[in-house]
């Protein structure tokens, strides 16, 4: 199936049927994101920010976090 038969059968798909496949778009839209970051941590892209991180917390210019906040893990 082609992108253009692809495009010319969503209409015609159930609003169900359109939220799964939005759902998978954005598992997949997410795996890439992750995927990107991962390669971009190895290769050191984003070791500069680690340091400015580092940095600010070292001179005392960051603050806690509240004891509320929800973790980045879930």
């Amino acid at each position: 199936m082609s992108k253009a038969d692809i495009l010319e059968e969503l209409p015609n798909l159930s609003v169900k049927e359109r939220d799964e496949i939005r759902r998978r778009l954005d598992e997949l839209d997410d795996d890439a994101w992750d995927r990107q970051i991962e390669e971009d941590a190895k290769a050191g892209k984003l070791d500069r920010f680690a340091e400015e991180a580092l940095e600010e917390y070292r001179a005392g210019r960051t603050k806690p976090f509240p004891p509320n906040a929800q973790s980045c893990d879930g």
